[in-house]
């Protein structure tokens, strides 16, 4: 039987780190586009869940890190791409988890992390954790999930549906031809090739699959083919 001491008990329990940082994260986002929102961090975490284990990674850091890695993604998304939100993330980052149980190399870590998963920056992944992080950014825009986030960006930034009057190659992003094809062809059929753990390659083999399939076929039926 469920006490009223018990309750008191859960009352009075202490959140997690990883809870308090939550609902911190949770406030950060709310408002943001949706393909950066609360449920990509949400599935991020899931698949470092999923792939840290395995990879020897400390779950610790990498969890903290998960939650954390796009909290600057609004400034970059404000400027249009102007400035990396992975650079402004870690900055955010070192007042919420300066109050935490870590260790200064866990902190440390956790920075890196951030700094080094996005695709397009001058930080590698050295850790772990942060190839680890890095591959389960990058799986959640391939495979359904990534299609369905390449044409939610679009949306967002007002790009139209196709357009196969332009170059892709001079076409540019956050504008009306920065469409989910373009981002397919310019970004998203190279991520397979850049994954960095074994257990990422092989989940990233089947969402590249499935992927390649949906645009061959998008192609077609835009042309009118099938």
């Amino acid at each position: 039987m469920y006490m009223p001491s018990e309750a008191a008990g859960q009352q009075n329990r202490v959140p997690s780190p990883f809870e308090q940082i939550s609902a911190k994260v949770r406030d950060i986002l709310d408002g943001s586009r949706g393909s950066h929102a609360w449920d990509h961090t949400q599935r991020v975490c899931r698949l470092c869940e999923r792939i840290g284990p395995p990879e020897g990674a400390d779950m610790t850091v990498l969890r903290i890190a998960a939650l954390l890695h796009d909290i600057g993604r609004a400034s970059q998304d404000a400027a249009n791409g102007a400035v990396c939100h992975a650079e402004i993330g870690a900055d955010m980052a070192v007042s919420i988890i300066e109050g935490l149980s870590l260790a200064p190399k866990q902190m440390e870590n956790i920075l890196h992390c951030i700094r080094a998963h996005r695709y397009r920056n001058r930080h590698r992944p050295e850790s772990v954790e942060a190839r680890v992080l890095f591959d389960a950014d990058k799986l959640d825009a391939i495979g359904a999930i990534g299609v369905a986030r390449a044409y939610l960006f679009a949306g967002e930034v007002g790009a139209r549906l196709h357009n196969p009057d332009h170059n892709i190659e001079n076409t540019k992003p956050y504008s009306i031809d920065d469409t989910g094809f373009r981002e397919f062809k310019v970004k998203l059929i190279r991520i397979k090739g850049r994954i960095l753990t074994e257990t990422g390659r092989q989940i990233a083999e089947d969402r590249h699959r499935f992927m390649v399939a949906f645009f061959e076929r998008f192609i077609a039926e835009y042309e009118g083919n099938c």
